[in-house]
């Protein structure tokens, strides 16, 4: 190992381009480089070139730090680093890695930024670069944000290349052919005459060679794999029932294990008899865990029932009991001072008191929403007095090595967590609840492996959900236009209760409560928006496109209703009103695809037209709705969206129908309500998504006319409520201002 003691050698050596902070703002915490995590424990003849590339003589190995949720985050990312590396990522191994400082991620925190994303001035993009500066002094690992194409765009490419170039250097050192002079193809180099020396060849003498960073990227009409449908990686194990998810690994020697905690989050245990459960066929032990309790057994159906046999006295949660109380909590946070104002145009007021204008008030509410994943939360943990194991599935595992230490007293350098592939998050697993529950099971059967997994129930019932959002607006329409929005929203802080749990509260306020609203490109002469922080109550969390989801709906929705006051057509006032040519040019797209002349499609037909952006990406929807005798029939979903690059084009209509079905199917169906601190709806019998028979057709389009990059994984879920609630507007003449819609309509 000493050729490899360097610091040179032994740091994160990637070009200028891949690193925007590094280069922008100068300090050296920012610029130095950070240590290549595959350097640690490299045995004689591999090479580690860059944190995202190790070969040795068995092949080539693509490290892919972001978790794949079912989104094709491991497939995007090896496609980015094969591009330049030239090789066939069906044909190489995949592998997320351990957790490590090197693979941070740049971009998740940009969505705090002060800014608009569509303000592209010196001073926001300044701003924004520096938001990215507390995630890699942090380390912070973290897949979220619809964040893993941006962040990965050019730092996976440039990975590529290096490790190309080093391996070009390595066989100009073998055969005296000039490094200019050689080519590669296929995990080869090649020479002039045609020779093909492969890379697992060249492993050892790479690894002695200082990496090649003084590369370039191939511009997009030289690629050979993005920009064009491929395969995922992942498509045929998926097609064939192969693929092994977290909940499906089993080893040896295997221990099972349930628990039970405070129906009322973070309510503590006050007693419990296990008596009559201990005595069960299978029961290993049972073991009090923080504020519950859990069983290890011989298999996780016995674990089930095991735990589920414990008499158990709970404390009362730390939050109001009842549904009604929330609301009223939400309502009073309205006469409380601002959270936040950040956009506040013109003067409302004034156009408020103007005789000759038309005056709308309206309350909007949305529910409290579970991620409820298909695969329940599990994991598996081995443990000993000074070595821990995780296999889970997750988000955030920097995270989960850090609470690992400070729960077990184990050293970090002696937690190894297994990232596993995900059947589904839509952000459940940043959260790591259920990986320390795990781990206190696991240290009281030291020496074996024990899976935990929790039962539906247990899952549906102590999810970090979506808040409630209650939302107060008034609007003013003169001379058949939009004169002033007042819109103004309350809920309780997401980020302050996410954040909380991962590393303590954040200061200021929570731009999450009017995400959806503050940041929309509209010119409305006067345009005001108000967020109102309500109290901590049930702990929340992202859920799939975070504040956007809810306030989507209560933006889109109101404005919706101004444009009927003022008599206008919606598509073309959103059009009008539009101050940002990316987001107009969606627009524009959008009716020219639906063939839009107006709500009206006939008798007992309509439709519906809604905007929002978010991370990034304008996203415009029309939804066309049939009035049947059974109730309203969804035909048909328009969507369009500018996402500056397509690097896969049938991933990315996958991501936007998915989003579009997703928001239809939680508007049309579901919410927790809470009774005794707990919510009502325990599993999917009451919390249902879209039905086969019920989901439309759904054309998607995503535009490609910006300079940015920006992921897709989130944006086509907030336009998708409001678009279906402006069109059953439009189709009966009923306005609906909460969720979800099936209170006051059947959905056929």
């Amino acid at each position: 190992m000493g050729r490899l003691g360097t610091v040179t050698r032994r740091t994160f050596l990637i070009g200028s381009a891949a690193v925007a902070g590094g280069v922008a703002f100068g300090t050296y915490m920012v610029k130095r480089p950070l240590p290549n995590p595959l350097l640690d424990d490299l045995a004689e003849g591999e090479a580690a070139i860059t944190p995202y590339v190790k070969i040795d003589a068995d092949g080539v190995t693509l490290i892919t730090p972001r978790a794949d949720k079912g989104q094709g985050a491991y497939s995007i990312q090896a496609h980015l680093i094969a591009e330049e590396l030239d090789v066939d990522p069906h044909s190489v191994r995949l592998t997320p890695g351990l957790p490590g400082p090197a693979y941070y991620n740049a971009n998740v925190l940009k969505e705090g930024s002060p800014f608009p994303q569509y303000d592209e001035s010196w001073m926001a993009q300044r701003v924004r670069g520096l938001m990215e500066l507390p995630a890699k002094l942090m380390g912070m690992q973290m897949t979220g944000g619809s964040t893993t194409t941006p962040e990965a765009y050019e730092k996976l490419r440039m990975a590529g290349a290096v490790a190309r170039e080093t391996l070009k250097e390595a066989a100009a050192r073998q055969t005296g052919v000039a490094r200019s002079m050689l080519s590669t193809e296929d995990g080869h180099v090649v020479t002039p005459s045609g020779d093909r020396l492969a890379y697992a060849d060249l492993a050892s003498l790479a690894a002695d060679i200082r990496p090649v960073t003084n590369v370039e990227l191939r511009p997009p009409e030289d690629w050979t794999r993005l920009g064009r449908s491929v395969e995922r990686v992942d498509i045929v194990a998926k097609s064939t029932g192969t693929l092994d998810y977290g909940i499906d690994l089993d080893f040896d020697d295997m221990l099972h294990a349930s628990v039970r905690t405070n129906p009322g989050m973070g309510g503590a245990l006050v007693s419990f008899d296990a008596s009559a459960a201990e005595s069960m066929r299978g029961v290993s032990q049972v073991v009090e865990i923080t504020n519950g309790v859990g069983v290890v057994a011989d298999n996780t159906w016995r674990a089930f029932q095991v735990v589920n046999a414990i008499e158990i006295e709970w404390a009362d949660g730390p939050y109001p009991s009842s549904q009604g109380e929330i609301w009223d909590e939400l309502a009073r946070a309205h006469d409380g001072e601002p959270d936040s104002r950040n956009r506040d145009d013109g003067d409302v007021e004034a156009m408020f008191s103007d005789s000759a204008a038309t005056v709308l008030e309206a309350e909007y509410r949305v529910p409290f929403l579970a991620h409820a994943p298909l695969e329940p939360m599990n994991a598996i943990v081995k443990a000993s007095d000074d070595r821990l194991e995780i296999w889970t599935g997750t988000q955030i595992p920097g995270f989960i090595k850090t609470h690992a230490a400070e729960l077990s007293g184990v050293a970090p350098e002696n937690i190894f967590v297994y990232v596993q592939p995900m059947g589904g998050s839509f952000g459940r697993r940043l959260e790591d609840t259920y990986v320390l529950q795990a781990i206190e099971m696991a240290l009281a059967e030291k020496g074996r492996p024990v899976k935990m997994t929790w039962t539906r129930e247990e899952d549906m019932t102590h999810d970090y959900p979506r808040p409630a959002q209650l939302a107060r607006m008034r609007g003013a329409v003169k001379n058949g236009e939009v004169q002033a929005y007042d819109f103004a929203n309350s809920s309780s802080s997401v980020m302050n209760s996410w954040f909380g749990r991962l590393m303590g509260p954040l200061p200021g306020p929570d731009a999450t409560i009017v995400s959806g609203a503050w940041d929309q490109p509209l010119g409305i002469p006067n345009y005001r928006v108000t967020g109102y922080r309500a109290p901590e109550m049930v702990p929340t969390s992202s859920w799939r496109s975070v504040g956007n989801s809810g306030v989507g709906f209560q933006h889109a929705g109101f404005l919706d209703e101004l444009f009927v006051a003022a008599g206008v057509d919606p598509m073309d006032e959103l059009i009008r009103l539009c101050t940002h040519d990316l987001s107009r040019q969606v627009l524009e797209e959008l009716k020219s695809l639906s063939g839009w002349t107006g709500p009206s499609l006939g008798e007992d037909r309509a439709r519906g037209v809604a905007f929002a952006m978010s991370f990034g990406v304008p996203m415009a929807e029309v939804v066309e709705v049939t009035s049947t005798p059974r109730g309203i029939r969804i035909d048909k979903v328009y969507a369009v969206c500018e996402v500056g690059r397509v690097l896969d084009p049938v991933n990315i209509e996958a991501q936007i129908t998915g989003g579009v079905i997703w928001g239809l199917g939680h508007a049309m169906n579901c919410e927790l309500t809470y009774e005794n601190f707990a919510p009502k709806q325990t599993n999917y019998h009451n919390f249902e998504g879209m039905r086969l028979y019920q989901t439309p057709e759904i054309v998607a389009k995503a535009l490609e006319n910006g300079d940015e990059v920006n992921g897709i994984g989130e944006p086509s879920v907030p336009p998708a409520g409001p678009a279906l609630a402006n069109a059953i507007f439009a189709v009966s003449g009923q306005r609906i201002r909460e969720l979800p819609l099936n209170k006051h309509v059947r959905f056929v």
